[in-house]
């Protein structure tokens, strides 16, 4: 599943999501890096 996450307070990183960290933070893949930030909420309709 691919998610978006920030990175500091203007870098959004969107890749394969890796895991869900106990600080609420989660963990995504691009290629071989791994990037840790906040979850961007969903759209709703």
């Amino acid at each position: 599943m691919i998610r978006t996450i920030t990175v500091g307070s203007c870098v959004s990183v969107q890749g394969t999501f890796e895991a869900q960290l106990d600080n609420g933070k989660i963990q995504v893949r691009v290629g071989e890096r791994l990037y840790v930030g906040n979850p961007v909420n969903r759209k709703t309709d």
